[in-house]
C-alpha cells in the first residue's frame, strides 16, 4: 500500500514560490506599460517539469549577468497568472469568485502555457457550471473552440446545441466570420435540425461573405465570379444533401448556382427531379435525422438574481421540484424571485420567518464558509413566524450542488414526512428534520449542522462534516458558518 502525502507536498512548494529562495527564472507578466507588468521569481525546474511550453522557453532563454533566466508574457493577465503559477507550484485552484469571462480568459492562457490537465479542467468546470454563460456567448465561444485544437470538450457542448438549434449560429451577427472548419464540422452533423435547402442559403451567403467583390445582381454574375464562390466553398460543398431537397427547392435554389458544382453531380440532380426511379453515379448522402417532435424555440436565459448558484442549478432543481428523471437543460418552467439575501437583509433565522410569513414554495441556497459548498432545502408548505410546529410534507428536500470542488449534486428527498419541516421561531431554528439545520445568526454564530438522519434519503455533506447525532452538536467541526445566503419564491412562468 503507498500512502500519499500530497497536502503536505503542495503546502511545501507554495512556501518556496512565495519565499523567493534560490529562484533562477524571472517571468514579466502584462502589458508592456511598466505600471501594468508584474514580475514573478520562480524555479524554471519546476515550470519546466510541469509545462511544455516552459520547458521550451527556458531551454531557449540564457541566463543574465544575475544568473537569472528573464521570460515576458505580455498576453497573459496579472489576474490570470497569479492563478496559473499557484496551481503549477501547488496543484490547487479555486475557480468559484471568477466571473464568467475571465475564467474563458484563463482557459486561453492555460492552453497557450500547455498546461493541459488545467484545460481539461477548465472546459468540464464551464460546460457543468456556466453553460449559460457560453449559450449567451456563443458565437465568440464557438468561433475560439475551433482556433484552439485542445478546447474539444467545449466544441462538443457547442456543436449539441447547434444540431438541435442550428439558428443559434447561421443567424449570429457574427457568423460570416465562422472559420471554414467550424462551418464544415456544423454541415457533417447528420442531426442537425435544419431544412437541407435552408443549410444551402447560408453556405451560399457565407461564401458571399468571404467575396464582397461579387456582384448583388445574380445575373450579372459572370464565369469567373462563380468560379470564385466555388473556391471559397471548395470544402463545404460535398457536405450538402443535394438528394433531400423538394423539386421546388432544386429550381429554385441549386439551378441558379448550378456552376458551383461538378458536371456530373449536376447532371445527377437533375435525373433524379426528372426521374426518381433511374441509378445515377453521384454520392447520395443519407437525410439529415429531423425529429418528428418540434424542439421549442431556445430562449435565451433570464439573468438569474443570485449570487450563489447559476442558471444550471436553478434548471437542475426545477427538475428536482418536478421530479423529473432528465433534469431540464434550458427553457426553466420556474421563476425563481429573490425574497431574501444574507449580505443585504441580514443572517438572523428571525429576518428569515419574518421575510417568509405565510410563502410557500421557497427555496434556501447557503454557501458553506470555508468550504465553498452551496447547500439547501426546498419547502413546498408556508414558512409561519408565530407558531412552533413540525410540517408534513411529501414533497420537501435538501440538497448539495455541484461545484468545482464537487463533481455531482447530491438530492436527498425526505422520507418521513411527518418530520420533513421544523418551523420553529421561538428557538431561532428552521430545518429540514436534522438533515440541514439552520440556526441562530448564520453568519456569526457558526451553529448551523447537518446530521445523519433518518427523516431524509441520504446525507448531503461527507460523512466528515457530519454528526453523528444531535448529541455532537457541539462538536466543532461538524458545526459552520454561511458565507451567504438566499432564499427564492418558487412560482410557475406565465
Amino acid at each position: 500500500m503507498t500512502t500519499q502525502f500530497y497536502n503536505r507536498l503542495s503546502n511545501d512548494l507554495t512556501q518556496l514560490l512565495e519565499s523567493g529562495v534560490n529562484c533562477d527564472g524571472s517571468i514579466e507578466v502584462g502589458e508592456e506599460d511598466v505600471s501594468l507588468v508584474n514580475i514573478y521569481k520562480v524555479h524554471s525546474i519546476i515550470l519546466q517539469s510541469r509545462s511544455p511550453y516552459f520547458k521550451k522557453k527556458f531551454d531557449e532563454i540564457t541566463f543574465n549577468e544575475n544568473h537569472v533566466k528573464v521570460l515576458k508574457l505580455p498576453n497573459i493577465s496579472v489576474k490570470e497568472f497569479n492563478i496559473i503559477i499557484k496551481y503549477i507550484y501547488s496543484g490547487k485552484i479555486s475557480l468559484e469568485k471568477l466571473e464568467n469571462s475571465v475564467l474563458f480568459n484563463f482557459l486561453i492562457a492555460s492552453n497557450e502555457l500547455e498546461l493541459d490537465e488545467l484545460v481539461e479542467h477548465l472546459q468540464y468546470h464551464l460546460v457543468n457550471n456556466n453553460a449559460s454563460w457560453l449559450r449567451l456567448n456563443f458565437a465568440q465561444v464557438y468561433r475560439t473552440s475551433y482556433q484552439v485544437k485542445n478546447f474539444k470538450i467545449i466544441r462538443d457542448f457547442c456543436n449539441d446545441i447547434i444540431a438541435k438549434y442550428p439558428n443559434t449560429i447561421f443567424e449570429s451577427e457574427n457568423f460570416h466570420s465562422l472559420p471554414e472548419d467550424a462551418l464544415v464540422s456544423i454541415l457533417k452533423q447528420d442531426d442537425l435540425q435544419l431544412e437541407e435547402s435552408k443549410i444551402w442559403e447560408h453556405v451560399i451567403e457565407w461564401g458571399k461573405a468571404k467575396n464582397p467583390n461579387l456582384p448583388t445582381n445574380l445575373d450579372k454574375w459572370t464565369s469567373d465570379n462563380f468560379l470564385s464562390l466555388k473556391r471559397t466553398l471548395k470544402g463545404c460543398l460535398p457536405h450538402i444533401r443535394y438528394f433531400s431537397f423538394s423539386n421546388d427547392d432544386v429550381v429554385e435554389k441549386i439551378y441558379p448556382y448550378q456552376q458551383l458544382l461538378e458536371h456530373q453531380l449536376f447532371s445527377d440532380i437533375t435525373i433524379k427531379f426528372i426521374a426518381p426511379t433511374k441509378p445515377i453515379s453521384s454520392i447520395v448522402l443519407p437525410p439529415r435525422k429531423i425529429l418528428k417532435t418540434i424542439l421549442p424555440t431556445r430562449i435565451i436565459p433570464i439573468p438569474f438574481a443570485s449570487n450563489i448558484i447559476t442558471n444550471e442549478h436553478a434548471l437542475e432543481i426545477s427538475s428536482w421540484i418536478d421530479k423529473k428523471e432528465i433534469p431540464y437543460i434550458e427553457n426553466n418552467p420556474y421563476e425563481f424571485k429573490l425574497l431574501v439575501r444574507g449580505s443585504r437583509d441580514g443572517f438572523d433565522v428571525y429576518t428569515f420567518y419574518n421575510i417568509c410569513d405565510k410563502v410557500s414554495k421557497t427555496i434556501i441556497i447557503l454557501k458553506v464558509e470555508g468550504t465553498g459548498e452551496i447547500l439547501g432545502g426546498y419547502n413546498p408548505l408556508e414558512w409561519e413566524n408565530n407558531i412552533d410546529q413540525w410540517k408534513v410534507t411529501k414533497d420537501s428536500f435538501t440538497f448539495s450542488l455541484k461545484t468545482a470542488n464537487m463533481k455531482n449534486s447530491i438530492l436527498s428527498r425526505v422520507d418521513d414526512s411527518f418530520y420533513a419541516i421544523y418551523n420553529c421561531p421561538s428557538q431561532l431554528d428552521l430545518s429540514f428534520s436534522s438533515n440541514l439545520c439552520l440556526i441562530d445568526n448564520l453568519k456569526t454564530d457558526k451553529s448551523c449542522y447537518c446530521e445523519e438522519d433518518t427523516a431524509y434519503s441520504k446525507p448531503i455533506r461527507s460523512s466528515k462534516f457530519l454528526s453523528a447525532s444531535s448529541e455532537f452538536k457541539t462538536d466543532i467541526k461538524s458545526l459552520f458558518s454561511v458565507e451567504e445566503y438566499e432564499v427564492f419564491k418558487i412560482s410557475l412562468r406565465k
